[in-house]
C-alpha cells in the first residue's frame, strides 16, 4: 500500500511537497487515503451506514428512513458500500425478489470511528453554526 512519506508532510510549498512525495514513489492522484475517505465520508454513505448499524435493512426500508434520498442515489450508495466490503447484500428467493443489506465485519469495524465523528458533530454543532454565522456576517 502506498503511504504518505512522513518526512515531507509539512515541508515547503505544496508543489515542493508533491515533488518530494513523487520522488519517493507517492502518486497524489492515486492516493489510497483519499480514494477510501472520499467514499466513506460521502453524505449518503454515512447516513446509510447509520441506518444499517443496528440491523439489516431492505431497500424500501432504507428508502423510507432516508426520505430525501432518490432511488438512484440509494442504489449507488449501496453498491459503493458493497463494493468496498462494508455491506453485504443478500437476495431472498421471493416474488418479487427481496434484497437485504447488512454490515460486514469491516463495516462494523468502521462504525466505532464513524460514531465518534457523529458524536463530535452532535457535541460541537452549535459552535460550528456560530462560526458559520460570524463568517457570513463579515
Amino acid at each position: 500500500m502506498t503511504t504518505l512519506p512522513e518526512s515531507n508532510l509539512g515541508a515547503g510549498s505544496r508543489r515542493a511537497r508533491i515533488a518530494a512525495w513523487q520522488a519517493e514513489g507517492f502518486d497524489p492522484h492515486n492516493c489510497p487515503i483519499r480514494s477510501i475517505l472520499d467514499q466513506i465520508t460521502a453524505k449518503w454513505t454515512v447516513l446509510i451506514l447509520l441506518e444499517v448499524q443496528e440491523e439489516p435493512k431492505r431497500f424500501n426500508m432504507l428508502l423510507r428512513s432516508l426520505p430525501d434520498i432518490s432511488r438512484r442515489m440509494l442504489t449507488q450508495g449501496l453498491r459503493d458500500l458493497e463494493r468496498n466490503g462494508l455491506l453485504r447484500r443478500t437476495v431472498f428467493d421471493t416474488r418479487p425478489p427481496g434484497v437485504e443489506y447488512a454490515l460486514t465485519e469491516l463495516g462494523r469495524a468502521l462504525m466505532t470511528p464513524l460514531l465518534a465523528l457523529v458524536d463530535w458533530v452532535a457535541a460541537n454543532r452549535e459552535s460550528v453554526y456560530d462560526s458559520r454565522r460570524r463568517f457570513d456576517e463579515e
